[in-house]
């Protein structure tokens, strides 16, 4: 049986209880835990997540809904989750605006099952998916002179958005076939996709080691 192909997760968080509850909370997803603002920016260096659930007050006085620029500088597309039982609504609602937010602010003590469904729809929506959704817009509006190779990018982008959420949470092989089909193209775009989101680190290596099913 081959490891499912999960989502990464980056928790910026100091309160070990709060670590454990969201370990439990997110079983299946592969977490990454830090401490401080300090230490996520130097795993976003070297490796980008899926979601980012970021504490707002952390060790060393650190405030994370104050230090999103940063975060943003490393890992704009990625969606970050802000949890705190701290904020004031003028300070949630600020966190959210502007072109270094957060996309959601959820309040301590965080019920589980709302953090799950957050992270689901993050993963779905927000992010990579906002993105492609950004380009088409603009497309459809002229706003942007598109050329042929400009809108294949944005049409392989959604293609490999659709990938990501199909093949997530799946311990399969990706039948490369079937997933052809499905998009409506041929079996090397579909390879050529999996090696990029490979490439990203938004799908293991095991994606495309040996030979892919047919």
């Amino acid at each position: 049986m081959n490891p499912s192909y999960t989502a990464s997760i980056l928790v910026v968080e100091d309160d070990p209880q709060q670590l454990k509850l969201y370990s439990q909370a997110l079983t299946g997803y592969r977490l990454t835990c830090v401490s401080s603002v300090t230490a996520a920016l130097l795993v976003l260096e070297a490796e980008v997540p899926d979601v980012i659930l970021l504490d707002h007050v952390l060790e060393g006085g650190e405030l994370g809904a104050k230090l999103l620029p940063r975060i943003k500088q490393l890992a704009a597309h990625v969606p970050i989750i802000i949890i705190s039982g701290t904020l004031e609504l003028e300070e949630q609602l600020e966190a959210l605006q502007g072109p270094d937010h957060a996309s959601y602010v959820l309040k301590k003590p965080v019920q589980l099952q709302k953090l799950r469904d957050t992270v689901k729809t993050a993963l779905d929506e927000c992010g990579f998916g906002e993105m492609v959704r950004a380009m088409r817009s603009l497309e459809r509006a002229e706003q942007i002179a598109t050329s042929e190779r400009e809108r294949l990018f944005t049409e392989r982008l959604a293609r490999q958005h659709e990938l990501l959420k199909r093949l997530r949470g799946t311990s399969q092989k990706p039948n490369i076939s079937q997933l052809a089909e499905d998009c409506r193209v041929d079996r090397r775009t579909i390879r050529r996709d999996l090696q990029d989101l490979v490439n990203r680190g938004q799908l293991p290596s095991i994606v495309i080691e040996g030979e892919l099913a047919d």
